[in-house]
């Protein structure tokens, strides 16, 4: 996964640093929210959004070749796609956007969104490249008003009260574009109750928690979220290698995805265990969920390479085989679990 804004549009990879640095430390560039994968850079914070267009973009065969964010095959599923519990979870699932790309006007918030194809020139025949993207980080609803997500997604109250967290970016139906949602499925921020970030703890600590440190965030809305239910967690939940995965969030700031097939690969570190998901920027803040119990494991946070450049200049989604990659990381949920109801 990877951590993404929006501008203009990017070909190339934006070093997450970059975006996200507050001071002189630097900040790993495998962190997973939507800009930093160069899906597509800020977008225009004219008064009205720029919306996808209409027209879906030709698919040819699929170029071959790269490296990977997919691992194996690629199993990501749109909403109407996914099963019925799927999509039940799927409803208490959020994207977060930046407040300046949303309109809201006779009762409905249009989304300021690019051609996900055209914004990252993709090479014909990547998946989903005729649809909309926009948010830059996912999360997920924990309770009655709270939302756990990534904390390098909320650097601050600051960022945290220019973000909106939207309900219901998905597609219903196939060919069904979401460009505007409800605006009641549309929430500000009324404070971060508990963050951390730890991406650089020292030679030390590293070694001693096997990688870096703590990468959540709990943020209160300001209003209670009605009709949808708080996700439950796996409380004193201990991961072991090999455990059935499954994760529900936005790559590359696209409407939500569902990806299964996936399984824990190391459980070791301290704060974090890795797996295989399929995931991109975007997934940042992402919920991974055990697939035997449907309880909430972690938070997804960082992962490999997104994208790779094809010979022919355009670019496409890395591939690797199913243990191959560094795989993707995922804060465990036992590192925040006291702070959530």
């Amino acid at each position: 996964m990877k951590i993404k804004h929006s501008a203009l549009l990017l070909a190339s990879l934006v070093p997450a640093y970059l975006l996200l640095a507050p001071g002189a430390a630097p900040v790993p560039s495998d962190l997973r929210d939507a800009v930093s994968d160069g899906a597509y850079s800020e977008l225009s914070g004219s008064s009205s959004p720029n919306p996808a267009p209409e027209a879906p973009i030709p698919a040819p065969p699929a170029a071959s070749g790269g490296t990977k964010s997919i691992y194996g095959d690629d199993d990501r599923l749109d909403y109407y796609a996914a099963d019925a519990d799927m999509r039940a979870l799927s409803d208490s699932v959020v994207s977060l956007w930046e407040a300046k790309n949303l309109r809201t006007a006779d009762g409905r918030t249009a989304l300021g969104t690019v051609n996900f194809g055209q914004a990252a020139g993709l090479c014909p025949g990547q998946r989903f490249a005729e649809q909309p993207v926009g948010a830059f980080c996912s999360g997920t609803l924990v309770g009655e008003d709270i939302v756990m997500t990534a904390g390098h997604c909320v650097l601050d109250e600051a960022k945290c009260a220019a973000t909106r967290f939207v309900f219901g970016y998905s597609l219903k139906q196939a060919g069904d574009y979401p460009r505007s949602v409800p605006a009641e499925d549309v929430y500000g921020c009324s404070g971060i109750i508990k963050r951390d970030l730890d991406m650089n703890p020292g030679f030390f600590a590293s070694v001693f928690n096997g990688g870096p440190g703590p990468d959540f965030a709990l943020v209160r809305l300001d209003r209670k979220v009605p009709g949808r239910k708080p996700l439950p967690i796996h409380r004193k939940a201990r991961p072991a290698k090999g455990d059935k995965l499954f994760v529900i969030g936005h790559p590359v700031g696209l409407p939500v995805k569902v990806a299964g097939a996936a399984k824990v690969r190391d459980a070791g570190p301290k704060y974090f265990f890795k797996a295989d998901l399929d995931t991109f920027g975007g997934n940042s803040g992402s919920a991974v969920f055990n697939a035997d119990t449907g309880l909430i494991e972690g938070i997804l946070v960082r992962g490999d390479v997104d994208f790779v450049n094809s010979p022919a200049g355009c670019r496409m989604a890395s591939v690797v085989a199913q243990e191959g990659g560094k795989g993707e990381a995922v804060t465990k949920i036992s590192v925040l679990e006291k702070f959530i109801p």
